[in-house]
């Protein structure tokens, strides 16, 4: 027994000697604390006494998560598609923070949908999940940095497997990919100035991301706004087998999202965080080999989970 006793203090002195010394002096802004990740997160770094500057789409959002923390975390309103939106809330996080700077940028918001296949979808529907899950996270991420760089602190980003490898149609899978570009780039620039930038790459979680709409409902709606050629090129039979499709990954997703949360807070309060984190078995049996293998492997793997077209060319 005092063997093992021995191993745990052992085990806990380590993981302490590698945080980060200060913790409780240190602001982290948040994006996206409705539900899900950030809304997890905000409340398990307030827990650990951090000063969690958190922001939420809406008052309903807001009001929970003020009943669930306490009065160190602050909360404003944030609509990352909206240049005003995002410039009142770098101002306000300025007159927070001062002159010790903002420790932590997580740049959470995010929307899932549209999604389907490309050819059923508009430009519109693009740009509705790109505006938020990218144009929105490098605008605020541009207006947070003189006060990341006065930390020399931390910038971490949600992308997702889908980051690595395209798995479905519609701005999701197109605006991680982007994610992954900019948090590259904007990483290897920000490490002359003591900055590091972290990237979450979750696999397939039970979020708010998707909808709560129903599935059907949805993909019903794209379907019907189809032009009849092209309803006819794809056929009945690919409309209800894509949904099933569909409905069966919402099925399977992973509820414990503190999976991911654990992965966030490592990369704010270690002092060696990673660059990418891949929380989820998924993520790290399925998603990441595909982004790996071959592309004509990958494209021949995920073909088979396709339906077939009413005028596919193949037998």
């Amino acid at each position: 027994m005092g063997g093992i006793m021995d191993i745990s203090f052992m085990y806990r002195w380590f993981k302490n000697l590698n945080l980060v010394p200060n913790l409780s002096d240190k602001y982290v802004f948040i994006t996206g604390c409705d539900s899900g990740f950030g809304n997890l997160l905000a409340r398990k770094l307030d827990q650990r006494g951090m000063r969690v500057l958190a922001t939420c789409f809406t008052e309903e959002g807001a009001q929970e998560l003020r009943r669930a923390c306490s009065h160190r975390l602050q909360i404003t309103f944030l609509d990352v598609t909206k240049t005003e939106s995002i410039k009142a809330a770098a101002q306000w996080v300025n007159a927070q923070v001062g002159d010790r700077g903002l420790w932590g940028l997580v740049n959470n918001a995010g929307v899932g949908l549209p999604s389907g296949p490309n050819e059923w979808l508009t430009k519109e529907d693009f740009a509705k999940v790109i505006n938020v899950n990218l144009i929105g996270m490098i605008e605020v991420t541009l207006n947070m940095l003189p006060m990341i760089k006065r930390a020399r602190g931390r910038v971490v980003n949600m992308s997702s497997s889908g980051g690595r490898v395209a798995v479905i149609g519609g701005g999701y899978c197109v605006s991680k990919f982007g994610v992954e570009a900019f948090s590259d780039s904007i990483r290897r620039e920000l490490y002359y100035f003591g900055v590091k930038v972290c990237i979450i790459e979750p696999g397939n979680y039970r979020t708010a991301i998707l909808g709560t709409e129903d599935i059907e409902q949805r993909m019903r709606y794209l379907w019907e706004r189809l032009p009849q050629e092209t309803r006819n090129s794809y056929g009945e039979q690919y409309y209800y087998l894509y949904t099933k499709n569909l409905k069966n990954i919402t099925r399977l997703a992973e509820p414990k999202i503190s999976e991911v949360t654990d992965c966030l807070e490592h990369a704010l309060t270690s002092r060696n965080p990673r660059i990418r984190y891949n929380p989820g078995l998924d993520a790290k049996l399925l998603y990441l080999p595909l982004a790996k293998f071959p592309t004509a492997l990958t494209d021949f793997i995920l073909s088979r989970y396709l339906p077939k077209p009413a005028d596919s060319v193949l037998g």
